[in-house]
Parts: structure tokens; sequence; C-alpha cells
């Protein structure tokens, strides 16, 4: 299936989101906190990444913002991971580069559907003749 990036300071999450994805098939890259995620994101090229937005280091506002900077991860497909649930927060992940948003505590079934779309948007038909 995919390499997906899960950029999450909690280990709880971190250890209930990577099974649950690892059971469907995919490989689950973390990273601790925002520094680490934009290194990871730069030396492992997921396919998408999972992004935390509360994380130590550099939070992951500013993590999106230089992956989306960096001229050959910039358009990996990133879900924000958050707790906030307030009119305009949604918007406000989108505006800082996020493709898609997911509230805490993750609903499994609707972050599956999410990433499964992103990816599926994500793949480039290879050139033709």
């Amino acid at each position: 299936m995919a390499r997906i990036l899960l950029v999450e300071d909690n280990e709880m999450n971190r250890d209930m989101l990577s099974r649950r994805l690892e059971r469907k098939g995919h490989v689950v890259l973390i990273a601790v906190n925002g520094l680490q995620g934009v290194e990871m994101a730069r030396a492992e090229r997921p396919d998408l990444v999972l992004m935390d937005m509360s994380l130590p280091e550099i939070d992951g506002w500013e993590a999106t913002r230089r992956v989306r900077a960096d001229s050959e991860i910039g358009r990996t497909p990133i879900i924000a991971l958050t707790a906030h649930a307030m009119d305009g927060d949604r918007q406000r992940v989108l505006d800082a580069g996020c493709d898609e948003y997911e509230t805490k505590p993750v609903e499994m079934d609707r972050l599956l559907q999410k990433i499964e779309r992103l990816l599926r948007a994500s793949l480039r038909p290879v050139g033709g003749g």
C-alpha cells in the first residue's frame, strides 16, 4: 500500500494509529516532533504525511510550511491531526498548506477514507507517447 509518515508526539496516539494503519497494509514511518517530521519527509519521501499540529521543537503549522516550501517533497499530501474542532480550524489548517483535516480523537474509518482519496489524487500518470 502506501508509505505514511506519522508525525505525532503522543505515544498512545502513535501506537494506536500506526497499528491500525499497518493492519490496513500501510508502511508507517514515525517522527516524534515537527523538526524530525520535516527531516524524515525529506529523507524518506513518504506517500502521505499525518501531521499532528501541536508538536515540540517546531509545531505542525511550521513543519507543514517547511514541507510545502521544499521543491522535492512540497506536493506530498498532508492530513492535519488536531484536537481543535472550533469553527474556522479546518480552514486554518488548509490555509497552512494541509490537504485535509482530522480531529482527535481520530475516527479511523473517516481518516482511512481521506487517506485513500488523497493517495488516489496524488497518483500521476507515467509519461506517454
